[in-house]
Order: C-alpha cells, then structure tokens, then sequence
C-alpha cells in the first residue's frame, strides 16, 4: 500500500488475503499473564508433562482452558518435552495374554513386578510395584536392597489388611513370585494368579507402562545418595501419581477421583489377619 500507493482493498484483492485477516488485532486476555506464568510453575514441578497434561492440571484447579489455547502459549514460550523412540510389539490374541482376563472392578487384579535403580554409589535398590488395573492406582511403592519371597508375602500381607484382598494377582515369572511360600500364602487366602508367559512383558502392560512413567518422571530424574532419601523422593512422587496426576484412560480423573465411588470395596479384608506372617522381615538395608 506504502509503496504502490494503492488502497488496502486493492492491496489485499491482488495477494490473497481477506481484509478481515488485515485488520484483525488479537486481544489478550486479562489472565494470560497469570496463566503463562502458573504453566511454567507447572513445568518446573513436572518437567516431564506434557502440554496435554499440563491442560488438565489447570483444569483441576478450575481454570477454563482447552488444548489448543495452552499449545499455543507452549509454542510461544519455547517448551518442549523431549520424545523418545521406543520399539512396539503388537499384543495380538496369544493365549494367555493380559486380554484373557481384564479388570472390572477395585482390587479385581493387580498387577507387580520389580523395577531397579542405583543409589550415587552405585549400589543397587529394588523396587515393587503394585498397581490396581481398573483404577490405575499405585497400591505400593516399595524400596529396598533385596527382596525375597518371605519379604514380599510379608508386605502383601499388610496390603491385603489395609486395602483388601484382590480376586487375582498378575505378574511375570520371577523366582519371588512363583516361591513356594508366595504360592502357599494366596493359596490360603484364596488369591488367583495369573503368571504371563516367559519373555511376554507385554502381558503385563499396566505396570509396565506404570514403569515408563515412574522412569521417565522420577527416576531418570532424581539422583538418590542413599536408601532413605530413595525411599522419601518415591513416596512423595507415588502420592503424586495418585492424588495429582490425571490419566486420560479415566476421563482426566486422578487414580484417586476415580476409585473414590468405589471406596467400599476397599474395606479391610478380616481373613487377611488370619493370615501367617512370614518368619523374615524385610530387609531394612
């Protein structure tokens, strides 16, 4: 228009562009500046999530945002959540898969497994993880040097106490989960289980994804100087997974929004304090 001398209309006729695209003058809105500065508090507590997850935290916390409107400010303020390619197997129909027997309800079936990490000296810590497949929830964290089958009846023991018992318990086949006294102890209490096939971690894809998260949000971020310090960092993230952290797979709900309907099937079970308690206590280094 300066240099031709033209007018807009014709300006705008000759490149293509609409004259309301010309003139429009975007409007900031009076909370932006407290959003954009509570999104970068959110990312620097969890510097792994997410715009998406970053979206529902607010919305916890009652704003009224969408996807689109925080992507943007993500975009503009340069954050960024580095990916990382990982190699999938496809899960199929083979018998004896995690499909053969899905949740439907609280402590319907948990799935354990281990996980490991080093403390700074390079000593290694042994963690268990419970996880309740239909509410997603971390039963237990626990955090030791070693663990054995008399270990791990003694702390599903407690469990069983303070949550109840579940139908069936699904995990792989590791010498503490096919021990003898393991074996006795939910045959007494009349505990299924359910073993995937050697070498099939995918049968077991609720706690192995629980552990690509736990990896990538705590424990590829923290560095621990010792047991007890391990044992405090991971507590306070498991509180935070449950009580904090949305899941989409529940509709944006925390794991304990979800279950909180549910709260009766959580009661103690009185045959779990029937129960034998093992002869070995865990090992408190």
């Amino acid at each position: 228009m300066q240099t031709c001398g033209v007018s807009e209309r014709r300006a705008c006729q000759t490149i293509g562009q609409p004259r309301s695209s010309q003139r429009y003058e975007p409007r900031v809105k009076d909370d932006e500046p407290r959003l954009v500065a509570r999104i970068l508090e959110l990312v620097g507590e969890f510097p792994r999530y997410g715009y998406r997850l970053v979206t529902r935290l607010l919305r916890q916390e009652g704003w009224t945002v969408n996807f689109k409107r925080i992507y943007r400010l993500w975009k503009r303020e340069g954050l960024k959540v580095s990916m990382k390619k990982q190699k999938k197997r496809r899960l199929g129909t083979i018998a004896g898969g995690i499909t053969r027997r899905q949740a439907e309800r609280p402590n319907h079936v948990w799935s354990i497994d281990f996980i490991f990490d080093r403390t700074e000296n390079g000593r290694s810590i042994k963690i268990l993880s419970v996880i309740d497949e239909f509410t997603r929830e971390c039963v237990a964290l626990e955090v030791h040097r070693r663990f054995t089958g008399d270990d791990l009846v003694f702390l599903l023991r407690d469990l069983f106490v303070t949550r109840g018992v579940p139908e069936f318990i699904r995990s792989d086949n590791g010498p503490e989960f096919i021990s003898h006294c393991v074996r006795s102890f939910l045959d007494f209490i009349e505990v299924g289980t359910s073993y995937i096939e050697p070498g099939s971690p995918w049968q077991n894809g609720y706690v192995e994804s629980f552990h690509s998260r736990f990896r990538d949000e705590c424990l590829a971020c923290e560095l621990f100087w010792s047991l007890a310090e391990a044992r405090q960092v991971i507590s306070t993230w498991r509180d935070c997974y449950n009580q904090r952290r949305p899941h989409s797979s529940l509709g944006d709900q925390t794991p304990v929004e979800f279950a909180r309907p549910f709260s009766a099937s959580f009661a103690s079970a009185p045959e779990a304090e029937n129960c034998p308690t093992p002869a070995v206590s865990l090992n408190p280094n």
